[in-house]
């Protein structure tokens, strides 16, 4: 059973920076289409940016310019850096990607921006 594991949220000031990384673990399946999304308190999850099979990188507008995917040295790795947060940046992060077909979500990690 493959599990998403994110790690490298906490609390961070305006201009910060954070990094998040993500990692499959439980299959050697490769994890497809693996990304970030966002859900802040009364909003709906919203897609961040995202790696397809086909390499290309998307970014939601409001990251574009600030935030960077990218794959690990380690297969089914996906790390989101984070620069010049703002503080309508705070949310739960989400790992996400396609096993087999199956759509798979990490268990979340809470993202702060406040001064």
């Amino acid at each position: 059973q493959v599990q998403l594991v994110e790690s490298g949220g906490g609390l961070v000031q305006p201009g910060g920076s954070l990094r998040l990384s993500c990692a499959a673990r439980g299959s050697m399946d490769s994890i497809y289409d693996m990304g970030w999304y966002r859900q802040a308190p009364g909003k709906r999850r919203e897609l961040v940016a995202v790696i397809t099979r086909g390499g290309s990188r998307n970014y939601a507008a409001s990251v574009k310019g600030r935030f960077t995917i990218s794959n690990g040295n380690a297969k089914n790795t996906v790390y989101l850096q984070m620069n010049s947060l703002k503080v309508e940046d705070t949310a739960v992060y989400y790992c996400h990607g396609f096993a087999r077909d199956v759509e798979k979500w990490g268990q979340g990690t809470q993202v702060t921006v406040s001064s």
